[in-house]
């Protein structure tokens, strides 16, 4: 297996720590507002990462976070006139119902910062001792970035070219305007810590190099997170965590693409921002998960209407192909399986993963009728091969009708429009039967006609 590195720039054979297990910590959600679609695309994209380790007979220890405390949540709450632990439970629960319908499984560890305050006052209390860190005047405590040598590694950038036309916050009470904070000195009113610099809270950078060294040690095998995350964050990880344990911090670092929206970047001020609720009230989930998995997950993802409908009509390929087959409880493993395989080890190629199915898919819809033998097994396969993927996990009937939401006609709109067509045909009436199956058609409600009866599925219209 091999896995690009962001920090060498390069796909590199994969080689744990500890034979057979697997330690990954993923930066997770800051816990202010609901999760929108780039928070859905490293929710996936590890999520598939997880499966496929375990799959290949790892045992893997996922660990994603919980920012539960930073300037937007103390904002948020006073905004709403709620108190800090409300908001973020609120939203709490709501990112596992967002990630439940996705099918994203949940993390092994979910740590949160509040949980976390002693060991993040520790790190911070060993960087002062080894003089990576000092005590400003007005109660913060900062980093000392000059300090640490290696600072700049993982994006490639030297020192003095951040500072050259970089925007960096002025603060008096920085030694350098590049380091950064690790404490901060609580203001009147607001949540805070007990500390040996006064009462505050921690600074963003710091919990996660405590939470991850706390649940994985202080060397882990893999850090992940979205595409903003490299700079500054995972750099000041770095820089922190090593200073702090004198050993390496991360063996690989792997970071998601972004999500944009008709070409463009998702922002609220061009308004084309979209949380995961907003999308799965108009789409189906499964849909949602397909367009985020058809991409490699170091690409970025371009979100359109016309882009789901390419996925709709995608996942119903591969939906038909199991229809009307009775699932064997064994697979046809062979050469897909090791297709799949080569594709998932090279830095994990869902597209090309992807293909290996659709090839299945088609192999199997010739089975059903010149080997309907074989259909069982190779229905079984496209199953447990796709559910490393997360996906096929509806049956097909209930997948290529489509979820009600989704459906502009109901149920028994629909039988009746079929009724009325059967009726039209009975009477030799051909162009209104024509004209019902085309109208049904325009709004993505296929017909299919067998010995049997009339049947429907929803696709794209």
């Amino acid at each position: 297996m091999h896995i690009y590195n962001t920090l060498t720039r390069r796909k590199e054979p994969f080689k744990p720590l500890v034979d057979g297990k697997v330690s990954m910590y993923v930066c997770g959600m800051t816990v202010y507002d609901y999760c929108h679609l780039g928070h859905a695309r490293v929710m996936v994209a590890f999520d598939v990462i997880t499966r496929y380790l375990r799959h290949h007979g790892y045992d893997v220890t996922y660990v994603r976070n919980i920012t539960d405390i930073d300037d937007k949540i103390l904002k948020r709450a006073e905004e709403n006139g709620e108190a800090i632990s409300a908001l973020t439970e609120r939203m709490i629960a709501a990112m596992h119902e967002d990630e439940a319908r996705l099918n994203v499984l949940p993390p092994s560890q979910e740590p949160r910062a509040t949980g976390h305050i002693g060991d993040i006052i520790s790190m911070i209390e060993t960087l002062v001792e080894k003089g990576f860190a000092y005590a400003a005047e007005n109660g913060d405590v900062y980093y000392r970035v000059r300090k640490f040598a290696d600072y700049g590694k993982l994006n490639n950038r030297q020192l003095d070219d951040m500072r050259s036309g970089a925007r960096v916050e002025v603060d008096v009470h920085k030694e350098d305007p590049l380091d950064f904070v690790l404490w901060k000195a609580a203001k009147p009113g607001e949540a805070h810590w007990h500390s040996p610099w006064g009462d505050g809270r921690p600074g963003w950078h710091i919990e996660c190099s405590a939470m991850s060294t706390c649940c994985l040690g202080d060397t882990f095998d893999i850090h992940g997170g979205g595409p903003d995350l490299t700079f500054p964050h995972h750099e000041n990880e770095i820089a922190q965590s090593e200073a702090a344990t004198g050993k390496t911090y991360v063996n690989t670092w792997m970071h998601a693409g972004a999500v944009r929206v008709n070409q463009e970047k998702m922002s609220k001020s061009l308004g084309n921002f979209f949380t995961i609720r907003d999308v799965l009230a108009e789409h189906d989930p499964e849909v949602v998960r397909y367009l985020l998995v058809a991409s490699h997950y170091r690409s970025p993802i371009n979100y359109s209407v016309d882009s789901l409908v390419e996925a709709r009509k995608s996942l119903t390929r591969l939906y038909t192909a199991l229809e009307g087959v009775e699932v064997a409880s064994e697979g046809e493993q062979g050469a897909y399986a090791e297709r799949f395989t080569a594709s998932m080890d090279d830095d994990f190629n869902t597209p090309e993963a992807l293909a290996v199915l659709f090839d299945l898919a088609r192999d199997l819809n010739r089975a059903k009728s010149d080997q309907p033998e074989a259909a069982p097994r190779l229905a079984a396969e496209l199953q447990r091969l796709a559910g490393v993927l997360g996906l096929l996990q509806q049956t097909p009937q209930a997948f290529l009708k489509g979820a009600q939401h989704s459906m502009a006609l109901g149920e028994d709109e629909i039988e009746a429009r079929i009724a009325e067509r059967q009726a039209a045909k009975a009477n030799k009436d051909f162009a209104r039967a024509d004209a019902i199956r085309d109208e049904l058609a325009a709004l993505g409600i296929v017909l299919k006609d067998s010995r049997e009866g009339t049947t429907w599925v929803i696709e794209a219209p």
